[in-house]
């Protein structure tokens, strides 16, 4: 005889996190830690530099942190609890590795572990880029809301849009001041999470035409943007708090490349709207000298 299908209560069971084991002692960081060398930035300690090593200690503190983000999803769907959406054009998160060691709890001994392996764990974390999703008093209001919510055990979710260029480089120039992008992403961010499955159609322009009863209406020839959506873990501070999420969207065309203008030879053309779309998430403030 075959065996009893399962009910989806009994396969959520078998995905649960709460068996897998945390970094409580330095042993298991100091494990995962070369195991992330080997294994995600794909070398040895004869070549590695300080940005392969924060790169490794960033996937070892996400292990942990992953487990917690998890559980806190999984007790958001079985008891539905009401939500906080919390929205902002920018959020001022500065960098991430310090405040997520020190929320989990494991910053002593992570700091213990880089000792033991012979390396600096300030040194690390000034391989950190400052994440480019705001540079403004507001948009730090808005990061500590989301810290204190998660601290709290509030169920929140953040919303806010994943600039190409958040913050700019600053340098002087002929006697003035000038401002340069910063691409904050050119390395990719350890923290964000991609969830292309969430995507969403987001319609701009377009006309609005009703039926002959007047009853009917219709939004018609728009100019579609897609959302994509990427999640970053806000955990709260201690050991038994909650993990709550940021979600930010990505503008992407859904005409990407046309190829019957590249093959003409008008380059420009063929990626124009593809920029027009980007731009949407490109920057966050513009040059107030122009």
């Amino acid at each position: 005889m075959g065996e009893k299908p399962q009910s989806d209560c009994e396969k959520r069971r078998q995905i649960s996190v709460g068996r897998i084991p945390t970094l409580e002692t330095v042993k298991h960081i100091k494990q995962a830690f070369n195991r992330h060398i080997h294994y995600t930035v794909v070398k040895d300690r004869n070549v590695a530099n300080n940005f392969d090593y924060y790169q490794a200690l960033v996937h070892t503190v996400r292990d942990q942190l992953c487990s917690r983000w998890i559980k806190t999803q999984q007790e958001y769907y079985k008891q539905d609890p009401k939500r906080v959406y919390y929205l902002s054009l920018e959020y001022y998160l500065g960098r991430s590795l310090t405040n997520m060691m020190t929320n989990l709890g494991i910053f002593n001994e992570c700091d213990e572990a880089m000792y033991q392996l012979g390396l600096e764990l300030e040194e690390l974390e000034n391989q950190e880029e400052d994440a480019g999703l705001g540079n403004g008093g507001l948009g730090r209001l808005a990061a500590c809301f989301m810290d204190s919510m998660a601290t709290l055990g509030i169920p929140a979710y953040g919303y806010g849009l994943r600039y190409d260029y958040g913050l700019f480089k600053q340098k002087i120039s002929h006697g003035e001041q000038i401002e340069i992008p910063d691409d904050w992403l050119r390395f990719g961010n350890h923290w964000e999470h991609s969830r292309a499955e969430y995507s969403l159609p987001v319609h701009f322009y377009g006309k609005v035409s009703c039926d002959k009863d007047g009853f009917q209406y219709t939004w018609h020839d728009t100019k579609v943007v897609n959302a994509i959506a990427y999640d970053i873990p806000v955990p709260g501070y201690g050991k038994d708090t909650v993990c709550n999420t940021m979600r930010f969207w990505s503008a992407k065309s859904s005409k990407d490349f046309d190829l019957n203008y590249f093959q003409k030879g008008d380059y420009i053309a063929a990626v124009l709207d593809r920029n027009e779309a980007e731009n949407i998430t490109r920057v966050l403030y513009p040059n107030d000298n122009v």
